[in-house]
């Protein structure tokens, strides 16, 4: 729905306070205003403090909060979000954050691979033992991880971030089947998505391989039945799907927001 009113009701989830990662851009941001839209009150997080602030201003609604959050330090993080608490529990919770940059894994030191697991893995991890607690005795609770299709089929040229998505996918699945009743975990795999990251991705393979961005651009939307690139709306209103109260019966998927590009089944 890139051009249409979002489909979720103005008080989908009103008295319901959701946690957003990576909420300064990208979807992250679209997720941010599509919560905001649908009632929530939203705790808008990333490092870009300017950037939360003039999001959350902008925001319908009352009860929004900016709150600068850089993922890779985990103890800020714990003594941020046990603060946030304090207010009262976290119904959603979805973790967002930027990948690593592209290119073949074996390019790739032992060393490399430690800020974005921190940002991702480390940090989900972190938020969501804190969140839990809190969910269960609200009784309900979502946790939705933004991650790729390339937990599927692994994507050419950004190794690290390909094992890195693995990961998450794999813990997600783990506490899908671990979580009290009342409390769901899915993933959402964005496709070729028009943002900032797509953007950095295409500059990174411009750069190694001297292909033109157009024509990576041209290459991308040649695999996606659709013909053209995801909008981060699109994907915010598949985020809201999976944490809406009568979602609870999807636990542990993977859904693809991809225009139909991965193969699989």
């Amino acid at each position: 729905m890139t051009n249409q009113e979002s489909p979720f009701k103005k008080t989908a989830f009103k008295d319901m306070r959701a946690l957003i990662c990576g909420a300064s851009r990208g979807i992250g941001r679209a997720a941010v205003k599509a919560f905001a839209d649908a009632g929530a009150n939203v705790i808008a997080c990333s490092r870009d403090e300017d950037a939360l602030n003039q999001l959350v201003d902008a925001l319908p609604g009352t009860g929004h909060q900016a709150v600068a959050m850089d993922l890779e330090k985990l103890e800020v993080v714990e003594m941020l979000i046990t603060k946030i608490l304090e207010d009262g529990p976290i119904h959603i919770l979805v973790n967002n954050a930027a990948g690593p940059p592209g290119g073949p894994l074996l390019d790739n030191e032992i060393d490399d691979f430690e800020a974005p697991f921190k940002r991702h893995l480390h940090a989900a991890h972190t938020i969501t033992r804190l969140l839990a607690p809190e969910m269960e005795q609200a009784g309900m609770g979502r946790i939705v991880n933004v991650i790729s299709t390339s937990v599927k089929e692994p994507i050419p040229n950004i190794g690290l971030s390909n094992t890195l998505r693995g990961a998450m996918a794999a813990w997600s699945k783990t506490l899908s089947r671990e979580l009290p009743p009342c409390i769901t975990i899915n993933n959402i795999l964005p496709g070729f998505t028009n943002t900032d990251r797509l953007e950095s991705l295409a500059d990174s393979i411009h750069k190694k391989t001297g292909s033109s961005i157009s024509d990576i651009h041209e290459g991308w939307i040649s695999q996606v039945p659709i013909e053209r690139l995801i909008q981060p709306e699109e994907t915010a209103d598949a985020i809201l799907f999976l944490c809406l109260p009568s979602s609870g019966g999807i636990r542990g998927v993977s859904l693809a927001v991809d225009g139909g590009r991965l193969r699989s089944i």
